[in-house]
């Protein structure tokens, strides 16, 4: 009898010591991101939409008082943007095309990001219900997950190395289906930074500098050949969405000019109304101002309301707007435009 409590005994040490590991090793993982003051990490990201993968180099930093930003270039077009967020803001910057946009809002902290670390381990605290195993190379942490825009992203899984160092993220639907990969390829938790590193301003200046070094090797024979400065830019073509809802139809399209251009309408009546708005880019280098959030939508960075999505690409700024449809069909009808712009 005095064998069989021992081995007893044993069996329920055992259990208490496998779930001390576990709530050590989340522990561990939370205190070691929410008491650091500064990190920069690199990594990719692959986006899957519709049967086609979309892949960013993904430069992530953080510095005490709230100070993040995060470097996504497109590896297909190598076009390159910046989510920053200072005491002055949120802002979405593209220094080769000298665009600016400040956001009223919340981010990073008001939906998952799978590209920050803080986003990621309060998804894990927050989630009473989450699952942990061991692995091969370490540790699966499966959570559920907060995007409000994205309907079908349910969970994420965090693969942890045996050293608790977080190696890879991945956000899937409710069948498992990968829906977003992030691949870390290193974390410095002590980086220093330039004190205009978060600054705005830095990167509005360094595409100055590029511009002016450009004007200057070509400013004579610009004059010689071509005396006119202001020149009217067009639509190369209207783009129209790959997805339209059921018992909704283009009933207008109007074309009128603008100071930049051309600026094109498109109007959906029927059970989903919706309007399509394509313009040429305005060349300026005022900051824009937008009330919403910044969203990742395949292939550049743009911005997200309850009633519309707005984007730039390939020198056209779009916009979807509606006042009867949800966000989550909306956004639908915008990827559909952005597949379209892309495959021409």
């Amino acid at each position: 009898m005095k064998k069989i409590f021992v081995f007893l005994g044993l069996i329920l040490l055992l259990t208490g010591c496998g779930k001390e590991s576990e709530k050590n090793i989340i522990n561990d993982l939370n205190n070691k991101i929410e008491n650091s003051k500064a990190y920069h990490m690199v990594a990719t990201l692959e986006i899957y939409r519709n049967e086609e993968k979309y892949t960013y180099n993904v430069d992530s930093s953080y510095k005490m008082n709230d100070l993040f930003k995060v470097n996504l270039i497109n590896q297909n077009n190598n076009h390159e943007q910046i989510i920053l967020k200072n005491e002055n803001g949120v802002f979405v910057l593209t220094p080769s095309l000298n665009k600016s946009f400040k956001f009223q809002s919340d981010w990073p902290y008001n939906n998952s990001q799978i590209y920050l670390l803080q986003p990621i381990i309060n998804d894990i605290k927050n989630d009473s219900k989450k699952t942990f195993e061991k692995t091969d190379d370490g540790y699966l942490i499966t959570s559920s997950v907060n995007y409000s825009t994205e309907k079908d992203f349910k969970k994420q899984k965090v693969y942890l190395d045996k050293e608790k160092n977080i190696k890879k993220v991945e956000i899937v639907d409710e069948t498992d289906n990968i829906k977003m990969c992030l691949n870390i390829i290193e974390i410095d938790y002590k980086p220093t930074f330039d004190d205009n590193y978060f600054d705005e301003n830095t990167y509005q200046k360094l595409y100055d500098q590029n511009e002016n070094n450009t004007d200057d090797k070509n400013t004579q024979d610009n004059n010689q050949t071509n005396p006119e400065t202001s020149t009217t830019s067009k639509l190369e073509e209207i783009v129209y969405p790959m997805y339209v809802p059921v018992d909704t139809y283009l009933t207008g399209q109007d074309t009128v000019s603008t100071s930049s251009g051309e600026r094109v309408i498109l109007t959906f009546s029927g059970e989903s109304a919706f309007t399509i708005v394509q313009e040429t880019m305005k060349n300026n280098d005022t900051l824009n101002y937008v009330y919403g959030d910044p969203y990742l939508i395949l292939d550049t960075v743009g911005s997200i309301t309850d009633y519309s999505v707005s984007w730039i690409s390939n020198g056209v700024e779009y916009s979807v707007m509606s006042d009867t449809m949800d966000l989550d069909e909306l956004l639908t009808v915008a990827q559909s435009i952005s597949v379209a712009a892309l495959a021409k």
